[in-house]
């Protein structure tokens, strides 16, 4: 006999309708959005069935979590244009995650609520999936030669779109037109990038 919990619900797969519950909860609200009794109820199911699939309600965030940076990762591939050279490739990857938190400000929110980056069983520290297209994009420029200095560059990567972003979604820049704000993204995006491929200049001139 069916648990009387799981009755309403007739759809398959409990874990993945929570998870997509969830989504469609925090693309218009964040992370703020998201209670296990409001995803419950959407689905048509207790909490108690909800906790089931999800010890609590850090699991269901991380598991969205999980979805929105993969969505991400999909957004800056696409942007990328085919046999991209490194750098464009880079400035890609940089310009899509922009893109991504303007466009999907609730999403972002949630995407790095929480990051668990601890070493798996195998000793590796998975990464999500956006940061892992930038560890391509820079592992490439450092292939070609054009970035001598690989080791730590994701971290200033990162930290500047991120920072963008956040000033983009929560700071002065959202007071600027959006022509305005992906023009100073572009500019940000570049600068990075010249800062880390003018480091081989340096080193050939000393």
């Amino acid at each position: 006999m069916p648990d009387r919990d799981e009755q309403p619900y007739h759809h398959g797969n409990l874990r993945e309708a929570l998870v997509e519950a969830g989504l469609e909860l925090t693309r218009a609200g964040g992370a703020q959005a998201l209670a296990m009794r409001d995803v419950a109820r959407r689905v048509g199911v207790s909490p108690t069935a909800a906790y089931r699939h999800f010890a609590d309600r850090d699991a269901l965030v991380a598991a969205i979590a999980t979805r929105i940076q993969a969505g991400m990762a999909d957004r800056m591939h696409e942007a990328a244009p085919v046999g991209a050279r490194p750098r464009d490739l880079l400035r890609a990857v940089g310009l899509g995650y922009i893109g991504f938190a303007l466009a999907e400000p609730g999403w972002f929110d949630v995407a790095f609520a929480t990051i668990d980056a601890r070493p798996d069983a195998a000793g590796a520290a998975p990464l999500p999936a956006p940061l892992s297209m930038l560890v391509t994009a820079l592992d490439e420029l450092a292939v070609a030669g054009e970035l001598t200095e690989r080791a730590g560059a994701e971290w200033p990567c990162w930290s500047a779109v991120h920072g963008f972003a956040l000033l983009a979604l929560r700071g002065p820049l959202r007071f600027l037109p959006p022509d305005d704000v992906w023009a100073a993204a572009e500019r940000t995006v570049d600068d990075v990038i010249d800062g880390l491929l003018a480091r081989v200049g340096a080193r050939a001139t000393d």
